[in-house]
């Protein structure tokens, strides 16, 4: 857990590391090919192509449960790269692989942690896509997981390496709005039904069993696979977990905290009577010990937004800042004193130090270390089990536990599948 003055330092390191840390590392390193693999090939398609256009970056494999997807990302990053990385169906070869450096997992959520200490304890360093974690219990085991193998593991919130964006914080931090005592995330989307469907055999060019991996074995349903398992908790956590992790990361970051004292939710499902499950409307408040508040707002069926991407209130003024880091900076008039315009999200930065942090074996330097990406995840759990329950959840503020009855401690972790369950335990 970081003091305020851990968190400032934090703060202009991350910079440093952005702009210089190319040369921190030994001309040896600097000349050391990192090879990877790439699991997932959604989200993994546009991280596995700023891979391939990197200097000293090879994308050895690429790996996918869809053959449709696999053969077309092949193709793809072959034009790209000019030679077609290895396509495979099981993460696992990646893995035993000694060649390989790292994993980059950007497979559905219940993969994210599993995938993740396997790697550490196969010798790999991991980039692991938001959120961190499907449940609070894998967030902890990926940390001890990464210190027991020493593993260089950093969380795919990218906007932590967009530089307008590390502007932004580093102007609140010194006090530009006086003391901040509110932040507040919103989302917006117009996602339609998913429809009502019977279970059926999955289709040929699918691996289910292997898709479904850790997570105890449900029937498959055509309306989940490959994207709407985000809206059922048994793999996903909800636009809260999609989204607004990248909000609220933001949030706690302008505001130097780490895990709140008390979470509320309200909200539901309002819009369409189909097979999702986690509600379509919600606002979720988190309270931390020294009295500021975080709160956040998605609608993800209607996108009407009058809102930014987050905003900070403090006592001499505020501060508005958009997806791509740009930002808008309020006096205590609510006269605009300063604007700056966001450049990118961070992405392409983000790859970059890790691969350096890789290069260099140290992960003091990534820009959102598996711990910190914890604690920004661990609010989505949170508000996850504040809705579940349907009460608040009042919690540690050292290490985020919920303080709560029985119900609430029983969605700390999850059940797995039998074949899967020690290499996901047993760290």
């Amino acid at each position: 857990m970081f003091d305020r003055r851990q968190f400032i330092a934090s703060s202009v390191a991350t910079t440093v590391a952005t702009t210089a840390l190319h040369s921190q590392v030994s001309a040896a390193e600097s000349e050391k090919t990192v090879k990877v693999g790439v699991m997932g090939l959604s989200r993994g398609m546009s991280l596995a192509t700023d891979l391939a256009k990197m200097d000293g970056v090879e994308v050895k494999y690429i790996c996918d449960v869809d053959s449709t997807r696999l053969a077309s990302g092949a193709e793809k990053l072959g034009k790209i790269a000019g030679t077609s990385p290895e396509a495979i169906t099981d993460f696992r070869q990646i893995l035993d692989d000694k060649e390989v450096d790292a994993l980059v997992c950007a497979a559905p959520n219940h993969w994210h942690g599993p995938a993740t200490i396997m790697a550490c304890k196969a010798g790999k360093h991991v980039y692991v896509e938001k959120p961190a974690s499907h449940n609070a219990q894998e967030g902890e085991w990926m940390i001890e997981a990464a210190e027991k193998y020493n593993r260089v593991v950093q969380v795919g919130t990218q906007r932590r390496s967009a530089p307008e964006m590390i502007q932004a914080m580093e102007k609140l931090q010194a006090g530009a709005i006086g003391k901040v005592f509110l932040s507040r995330g919103y989302y917006v989307n117009q996602r339609g039904s998913i429809g009502k469907v019977e279970p059926s055999a999955p289709p040929e060019n699918l691996d289910y069993a292997l898709w479904e991996g850790p997570a105890p074995h449900r029937e498959y349903k055509s309306n989940v696979v490959p994207y709407n398992w985000h809206w059922n908790w048994h793999w996903g956590g909800g636009e809260l977990a999609n989204n607004g992790v990248h909000t609220l990361d933001i949030c706690r970051w302008g505001m130097g905290v780490d895990y709140p004292t008390r979470t509320t939710i309200s909200g539901g499902r309002y819009c369409y009577d189909d097979d999702q499950i986690t509600p379509d409307t919600q606002v979720v408040a988190f309270e931390f010990g020294d009295g500021s508040q975080i709160t956040w707002q998605g609608t993800s069926c209607n996108k009407h937004n009058v809102n930014p991407f987050v905003s900070f209130y403090g006592t001499e003024g505020s501060m508005e800042v958009d997806s791509n880091g740009g930002f808008k900076l309020f006096n205590r008039a609510n006269k605009m004193v300063e604007e700056v315009k966001g450049t990118n999200n961070g992405q392409l930065a983000h790859l970059t130090n890790f691969v350096d942090a890789v290069r260099s074996g140290d992960a003091s330097t990534l820009n959102q270390p598996i711990a910190g990406g914890h604690c920004s995840t661990m609010m989505c759990h949170l508000g996850v089990i504040a809705y579940r329950t349907g009460q608040p959840v009042i919690s540690d503020p050292t290490n985020g536990h919920v303080q709560g009855p029985q119900e609430q401690n029983e969605m700390w972790g999850r059940e797995y599948n039998p074949a899967w369950e020690a290499d996901v335990t047993k760290i």
